[in-house]
């Protein structure tokens, strides 16, 4: 039995913890807030669950894959994680071919249909709207929740809140935690997101997101309910939209709310909501009630925009993507670093650390 260590109880940290524990490891979770953290960037309403990349059928069928481990995530949590709503994006005619070159490759059901389907949501000029139906949208904080109390009921985990990463060792695997405690394993991951930036020597790159939440208006409301999740919509086609339901409310937010910042808490939020609210992505939209604004951050591979898994050192990795994409391949990187806890136990036995 190894020992894993993993610094971030977001979503990419509990769901490891989840696959490590299963495989017969123990796990040690440490997060420098509550578990879940409502502070995390994994911690919101919902998140959408897409497979279809155009032009990317290796991400395609990684998304595929990402969906199935969903679906059994739902089975093993015990719990309603995934609302199969689809998902529509809005492409020009003469991407069409391409885009449905990529699905069939990697078996990914779609449609077209006119942007009269979609009555409620603005679609750019000379568009047409593909949907993928199998697609929808995760109930994010009810993912977190589900995995904390799965971890918090098994004996082979422990959960450490309010204990902040000040400093990891990568050549020994080890630690150090505010105060002084040092904390050893035979492999650890640092899953600590926006913040990752400050333990481990990664390109990593840092956005800040302004996203609206609105209520619907009354009349609007029936439609909403058994609305599909959106992308690449609006006017210029560059917002995104989850729907209403399941007790979440109506999230839209726009690439053109998206801006790189240096490092976490550089707040230079006055002018973007009303930079959200002028871009027409709803019709009616003077129509809907804003319930909330919520900025926060989310981290890409610099190198890839993606969201990479990264070996750091002999037992150390790292993986710094939150946000959408990395909520969505969770499930698919906590796959990857329970292989190779399990490889490492049956190379021989597991060393030892100091201060354990």
């Amino acid at each position: 039995m190894s020992r894993i260590v993993i610094a971030g109880a977001g979503v990419t940290g509990l769901l490891a913890a989840v696959e490590c524990a299963r495989g017969g490891h123990r796990v040690i979770v440490v997060d420098r807030g509550a578990i879940p953290n409502p502070a995390s960037g994994s911690f919101d309403q919902h998140r959408v669950l897409r497979a279809l990349h155009p032009a990317d059928a290796l991400r395609t069928r990684d998304g595929v894959r990402a969906r199935r481990r969903w679906r059994e995530l739902e089975r093993l949590l015990g719990a309603r994680l995934y609302r199969r709503v689809g998902v529509v994006t809005s492409w020009p005619e003469n991407r069409v071919d391409a885009v449905l070159d990529t699905a069939h490759r990697a078996n990914v059901a779609v449609r077209f249909h006119d942007p009269n389907s979609v009555p409620h949501i603005v679609v750019p000029d000379g568009h047409v709207v593909m949907r993928e139906p199998e697609a929808g949208v995760l109930l994010a904080d009810r993912v977190l929740r589900a995995a904390t109390e799965w971890l918090r009921a098994h004996p082979a985990v422990m959960l450490r809140s309010g204990r902040e990463v000040v400093g990891v060792d990568i050549d020994r695997a080890r630690l150090t935690l505010a105060g002084g405690e040092i904390l050893g394993g035979d492999l650890v991951l640092i899953a600590t997101g926006a913040w990752s930036s400050t333990l481990v020597d990664r390109p990593i790159a840092l956005h800040r997101q302004t996203m609206m939440y609105l209520r619907p208006p009354a009349d609007t409301r029936s439609w909403w309910e058994q609305a599909p999740s959106a992308g690449r919509i609006g006017a210029g086609g560059q917002a995104w939209l989850l729907p209403p339901g399941a007790g979440t409310l109506l999230k839209i937010s726009s690439d053109n709310v998206c801006r790189e910042v240096r490092e976490v808490g550089i707040s230079d939020d006055s002018c973007w909501a009303a930079r959200l609210l002028a871009e027409p992505i709803l019709t009616d939209q003077h129509r809907y009630t804003i319930a909330a604004v919520k900025h926060c951050h989310y981290t890409v591979d610099a190198r890839t925009g993606g969201g990479a898994l990264d070996r750091i050192g002999p037992a150390v990795w790292a993986r710094a993507a939150t946000g959408g994409d990395g909520f969505r391949t969770a499930p698919l990187i906590a796959d990857r670093i329970a292989e190779v806890a399990s490889a490492d136990l049956a190379a021989g036995p597991p060393l030892e650390k100091e201060h354990r």
